[in-house]
């Protein structure tokens, strides 16, 4: 898996428990796996069909610097499925990690269109 960017966590992220808030970072993962899938596939109209369990392993605190590991796991002729990591940059402890990520290329009234990377088996 290769890392691709990097956040640094500040106060605005945190969550009652002082721990970054569950949804800011989902945000933050659907958009760098977006860009991801939308790089693979040469395309920027892409849409999120589906994300798989979302495993919160450990919290990420102010002050830490989170980065996005992605990897592509399957093409099809109009998706690809991508498997995301978040981990702890000084520490490389997981914080979430997302086995099955889909991706949709589509065209402008949203219908979906074959992309340019060839198939592969999951």
């Amino acid at each position: 898996m290769k890392y691709y960017s990097r956040r640094f966590i500040k106060p605005e992220h945190l969550n009652p428990a002082n721990a970054l808030f569950g949804g800011q970072l989902l945000s933050w993962i659907d958009e760098e796996a977006a860009i991801f899938a939308g790089c693979q596939m040469k395309s920027v109209s892409i849409v999120t069909k589906l994300i798989s369990e979302i495993n919160f392993m450990a919290p990420a605190r102010q002050g830490d610097v989170i980065e996005f590991g992605l990897e592509l796991i399957s093409a099809g002729s109009t998706s690809i499925v991508v498997r995301c990591e978040v981990r702890n940059k000084m520490t490389h402890l997981p914080v979430v990690c997302i086995n099955k990520m889909v991706f949709v290329n589509v065209d402008e009234k949203g219908v979906p269109l074959a992309h340019g990377i060839r198939a592969c088996a999951a």
